[in-house]
């Protein structure tokens, strides 16, 4: 599955019992494996109606998933998990309410609640002495550029850099991985460029932690959002246009994400 081309491989935890991170290694290789940009396994919740793990390609267990989420709700409405619209889903960055919109009897769309963003130091987390939150425009010297960091959790940890270069040219697959593994950020981050092109008209790659390069992130550019209102970019409601697709966000209170969820293809896997 897809949404907005960052792909997923969902599997059903019910019937299924695996070592997951070292699962994901094998299946996400596009070269040796299936290829994804992680796993997705659908799980019971005693909390919400379902519950999701979302492990990336490096096994590393992710709080949180935008993009996944949504892709994880078409399932559930298309495969008789749940015969909801609007249901919850667990994840370890606490339960997401989503509402499904179908046509000719599939999901279609779907609309997460991400829930509240969190600014402090110790949520992103920080390591270092910082005297005040939000943090906007933290200045970060890596390979010879010097970039300014907004920083955001969304249920996992992201830094945000607006930049003038398109960031089609920006070199993201040198410098994502320097801005993911530095000492200020002891969990590792998730980082975005971002182009502003008009009144809530965004562009933005993203460098995934665990994944790398990805077409779409959808905490991505929840945090993209929140940091576009807290430098005074945009209004409550903005498009942000991704290599994969386009993404509508809100931020009122909490941040709600709306895009598609796509199913390529069904199969069994016999490593």
């Amino acid at each position: 599955m897809h949404g907005t081309g960052n792909d997923f491989i969902l599997i059903d935890g019910y019937t299924e019992r695996r070592d997951w991170a070292k699962l994901a290694r094998r299946l996400c290789d596009r070269h040796f494996g299936i290829g994804s940009d992680g796993i997705l396994v659908v799980l019971p919740s005693r909390k919400a109606d379902l519950r999701m793990r979302m492990f990336n390609p490096d096994g590393s267990e992710a709080e949180t998933c935008g993009n996944g989420v949504r892709c994880f709700a078409k399932y559930a409405v298309d495969h008789g998990l749940t015969g909801q619209k609007q249901f919850s889903v667990e994840t370890l960055a606490g339960v997401k309410r989503l509402q499904t919109f179908s046509q000719k009897g599939e999901v279609q769309r779907v609309r997460v609640n991400m829930g509240k963003p969190r600014f402090r130091p110790e949520e992103i987390p920080l390591k270092g002495e910082f005297t005040s939150s939000p943090i906007v425009d933290y200045p970060l010297a890596i390979a010879g550029r010097r970039l300014l960091l907004t920083f955001v959790n969304v249920g996992n940890p992201h830094a945000v850099a607006f930049v003038q270069e398109p960031v089609d040219d920006f070199p993201l697959s040198d410098i994502g991985p320097q801005v993911e593994r530095h000492p200020l950020f002891p969990k590792r981050t998730n980082f975005e460029v971002v182009n502003v092109r008009g009144q809530g008209k965004l562009q933005a790659r993203v460098w995934e932690r665990g994944a790398g390069l990805t077409l779409s992130c959808g905490s991505g550019a929840c945090a993209v959002a929140v940091a576009a209102r807290l430098k005074g970019h945009t209004e409550d409601k903005l498009d942000i246009t991704l290599p994969g697709g386009t993404l509508s966000l809100e931020w009122n209170g909490d941040v709600f994400l709306t895009g598609p969820a796509v199913e390529v293809f069904e199969g069994e896997w016999g490593g």
